[in-house]
């Protein structure tokens, strides 16, 4: 796997409506940030996260855009980390953008993994959700793991009535994928059973449990997330940051910044007891195909 030839992220001057693996563009005073990985369910390298932030970029300094809308590209939303792709990058080396740490390409074992996730992972997420611009994300077929997270640092979530949810890395003996907001986003109860299951849940539940803005047919996903958009657009840009910040303040009042770095250490602990017991394994002998498998025995 290692021997395939890795592209380098996108820069914010390269990125256009069509780039692999995420596209740009901008119509109106909305930015649409599209996953563009679709042979591959959009499952996030760090190749794509890296693009990723570069659009996002993109679109806070462009002083026309309003709003920002994140979707993908084909089948799904996001299949997660790439956990298995001829892309798979974990041994590049990347600056890093949202973290001062170490590069991991030079550690080994549990120092190299807290590393790259405290980048890539972590790091990312948190920048990102402190974007001074209203993002949607725009979900339609899978959102599983790290499309969870994804989707959680986005403002609003509108989900096509199609979409499943599903975060099932308790099979790796892991407690939740790392930008862990579960009992924030789904209430303790609702979090601990789609963790302790693995089970995937629909759009329909995902708004009963209030973890979702709206669900509508797959055919109007699109022109429902526009006309939000197009609402939002019409308030002033420094009113609608600061009650960005504001709303963001008062979660993080309620604990999430601090319980997110405590479960980031459980985390890390499993991942390293993993490795321990499973000749160097850090998911508990897990891979794609593995993990796809028991979610479709589990929903048969």
């Amino acid at each position: 796997m290692f021997g395939v030839t890795i592209p380098s992220p996108l820069s914010a001057a390269e990125l256009g409506p069509d780039t692999s693996p995420v596209a740009y563009d901008v119509v109106g005073a909305t930015a649409y940030i599209t996953l563009n990985r679709p042979e591959f369910r959009n499952s996030q390298n760090s190749v794509m996260t890296y693009s990723l932030d570069a659009a996002f970029g993109r679109a806070v300094d462009d002083a026309g855009v309003k709003v920002i809308v994140l979707r993908g590209a084909g089948k799904h939303f996001s299949a997660g980390h790439d956990i298995g792709t001829p892309e798979r990058d974990v041994h590049v080396k990347y600056p890093n953008t949202a973290t001062l740490y170490w590069d991991h390409t030079d550690r080994v074992g549990g120092d190299q993994r807290l590393a790259r996730e405290t980048e890539v992972y972590v790091g990312m997420c948190r920048r990102w959700r402190e974007i001074p611009k209203p993002v949607i994300a725009q979900i339609h077929g899978a959102c599983i793991a790290g499309g969870l997270m994804l989707a959680w640092i986005c403002d609003f979530i509108v989900a096509s009535d199609d979409a499943f949810f599903s975060d099932p890395v308790a099979r790796m003996g892991i407690p939740g994928v790392e930008y862990f907001a579960h009992a924030f986003v789904l209430g303790p109860r609702r979090a601990k059973e789609i963790l302790f299951t693995g089970e995937r849940f629909g759009a329909a539940e995902a708004l009963e449990w209030g973890m979702v803005n709206h669900v509508v047919p797959r055919d109007q996903l699109e022109a429902k997330v526009e006309d939000i958009a197009e609402r939002i657009a019409q308030m002033p840009q420094l009113g609608l940051a600061l009650t960005k910040k504001a709303v963001n303040i008062c979660e993080d009042q309620m604990g999430l910044r601090n319980a997110m770095d405590s479960v980031f250490g459980w985390h890390h602990f499993a991942h390293s007891a993993n490795a321990e017991t499973m000749g160097g394994d850090s998911l508990g002998g897990m891979d794609a195909k593995s993990m796809k498998s028991s979610a479709d025995k589990q929903s048969s």
